[in-house]
């Protein structure tokens, strides 16, 4: 093989075919490290219940794609937002699909991790050896709902405002450390622009890094321990 970097040469480098068949895969091994971690075979009391942590997975990667694409239009300001989003769904080509989408994976996302959650409980899947996975999978629900909490402020309409403000004051209760909570949150005493940006980075910036550490070990573990039967 010629070993000249030409721009074909440098297309089926990067090029899917490449990845499987071509110079990187006679380096790397790939094609034979994929077989050996996709082709497993598929426990046989496996069923339709069993789905729900894969449809969890697939609705975040629609949040995914689609929160990237709606962060190129959306400013995070309480001058800007609720504009912004106007604009998505008025001016934007197929912004009204893009986000629809984001809000119906929003709801999508925590309804199957509910129904996973629960499948998982009433089959006895929680129990040892995989108690571990369990409260990684808590975590896991608890961000998802701290995802919908920090995006429900974005829009900024009377709707968002009111419902942060609520959703805030909650932790107002906790005792001694209540109010410092609130002012974290908040970033003041009432719900501001600096809610907003708060919630904002927290949505876009710290919580995906989050979930996407945790899961990776929940597949790691999926992966080592299986899929376990059902009582």
């Amino acid at each position: 093989m010629n070993d000249k970097l030409d721009v074909k040469t440098i297309s089926t480098y990067i090029s899917l075919s490449g990845f499987l068949y071509g110079p990187l895969d006679e380096r790397l091994k790939i094609r034979d490290a994929l077989q050996k971690a996709l082709k497993k075979p598929v426990p046989s009391h496996i069923n339709l219940f069993y789905c729900f942590g894969g449809l969890t997975f697939f609705f975040f990667l629609i949040q995914v794609v689609t929160g990237i694409l709606l962060s190129i239009y959306y400013r995070p300001s309480p001058e800007t937002a609720f504009q912004s989003v106007k604009y998505i769904m008025n001016d934007v080509y197929m912004g009204w699909l893009i986000r629809s989408l984001h809000r119906w994976g929003a709801e999508g996302m925590i309804v199957m991790v509910f129904l996973h959650m629960a499948r998982v409980f009433f089959t006895g899947a929680y129990k040892k050896p995989r108690e571990f996975n369990w409260i990684i999978g808590i975590a896991l629900l608890s961000l998802t709902l701290m995802f919908g909490f920090t995006g429900y402020l974005l829009p900024w309409d009377q709707t968002a405002y009111f419902a942060t403000r609520v959703g805030t004051e909650m932790p107002k209760f906790t005792p001694v450390i209540g109010d410092h909570i609130l002012k974290i949150l908040r970033g003041g005493d009432d719900v501001s622009g600096s809610t907003l940006s708060r919630f904002y980075s927290l949505h876009i910036l710290v919580l995906p890094w989050i979930i996407f550490y945790f899961m990776v070990l929940h597949f790691m573990m999926i992966r080592k321990q299986g899929v376990a039967k059902p009582l």
